[in-house]
């Protein structure tokens, strides 16, 4: 029989839910040795966070985060809040020697991740940072296919996210609903919302970036606050494009906006190398696109790999459905839990680690620090 591990889950918002519903679905479709238990919830609202907790399953609420934190029947604290929020939470939770799974990006900056990496680090309690597009299976296919020198030396990186949802002159900024906006509890717009992800992405599939230079804009610069009701400057970044070097002497293209109408959330992400490139698109998030110079020129193209087949070959699928069958964006979550929950088991850990993750926030600040001297900046 599995061993309980008991989940504290701060914050109830989209996140929350993806991660709530991770932990319900991770032991049905994976045989582990630590099983989670929905413990308990916390948020300041607590009619909110009661409804939450009613519908995901958890056995209490709390609405004192740092009650949650203290409590002995919690072993893991799932932090799902506002990226300010980040830094408290997380050296309070090392210091009750709890385990820890944090949303991203890290933190607000580098200085507070360095904190956050320190405190896990003396503390040696097991952590975690949800960039979860690593678990989609065609993209561990497409680390493998890397690894495994398909490609040959690599040459280009580039991959795009791209949003719509702030092209109003009239939506606000802060609050519960759109704290993203709001670079006091965000810290940075696209940069460290989208642009993480790609971030993080590229470092595991290409190795390091070592300098980069970048162009932001903000093309409305007030809106009125939600907590305030007055007009504000915005202070987060709508658009950002940047260019870097890798450590492997690729070159990378980025770029991430939420100005780009018909778009809702495209992430795109192509890799070219010396014998073979790979392309991969979150719209067809089962699908890898592959080309190998190789192959006979008369049959030489694009080819389409279904990434849904069993037998080990493609990443995660042999817990699922029969070859053939997709899965969605939600299924990331429930492979990097069972993921944690393997690595947590045997006493290892598992990236991204609070320490893989400062790596992202040295390219986000880099990033940020470029577009405001636009000059290029060393990582």
């Amino acid at each position: 029989m599995a061993k309980p591990l008991n989940i504290g889950m701060i914050g109830y918002g989209f996140m929350g839910r993806a991660h709530s519903n991770a932990y319900c679905k991770v032991s049905n479709f994976f045989d582990l040795e630590y099983e989670p238990v929905l413990k308990a919830a916390c948020a300041r609202n607590e009619e909110n966070i009661k409804a939450f907790a009613d519908n995901w399953g958890y056995e209490s609420v709390e609405t004192d985060w740092r009650k949650l934190v203290a409590r002995d029947d919690i072993d893991a604290v799932d932090i799902c809040v506002p990226n300010n929020l980040h830094k408290e939470m997380a050296i309070e939770c090392a210091k009750q020697g709890k385990a820890i799974l944090c949303e991203k990006p890290i933190a607000m900056d580098v200085a507070e991740g360095e904190e956050m990496c320190k405190a896990v680090e003396d503390a040696g309690v097991a952590n975690m940072v949800w960039y979860n597009y690593r678990r989609v299976p065609a993209v561990t296919m497409a680390k493998q296919l890397i690894d495994e020198g398909r490609l040959g030396r690599i040459f280009h990186y580039r991959a795009n996210f791209l949003q719509d949802w702030t092209i109003a002159d009239d939506l606000p900024q802060g609050g519960a609903a759109l704290w993203r906006l709001d670079a006091a509890a965000a810290g940075s717009g696209v940069t460290g919302d989208l642009l993480a992800h790609c971030i993080d992405t590229a470092i595991w599939l290409n190795g390091g970036i070592s300098d980069v230079t970048a162009m932001t804009e903000t093309f409305i610069k007030e809106r009125t606050h939600s907590l305030t009701g007055k007009k504000q400057p915005v202070l987060i970044d709508d658009a950002c494009t940047f260019m870097c070097h890798f450590e492997n002497g690729s070159l990378g293209l980025f770029e991430s906006t939420r100005y780009a109408r018909g778009h809702k959330a495209l992430y795109t992400l192509e890799i070219n190398g010396e014998n073979a490139s790979i392309k991969w698109d979150l719209h067809d998030l089962h699908r890898l696109e592959y080309f190998d110079h190789s192959d006979e020129g008369k049959m030489r193209g694009w080819r389409s790999i279904h990434v849904t087949d069993h037998g080990g070959e493609h990443p995660y699928m042999d817990k699922w459905w029969v070859p053939g069958l997709q899965i969605g964006y939600e299924h990331s979550f429930v492979h990097q839990v069972a993921d944690f929950l393997a690595g947590y088991a045997q006493g290892e850990a598992v990236s991204p680690t609070f320490r893989d993750a400062l790596e992202t926030q040295r390219v986000c600040d880099a990033v940020l620090q470029s577009a405001e001297s636009k000059q290029w900046e060393n990582v």
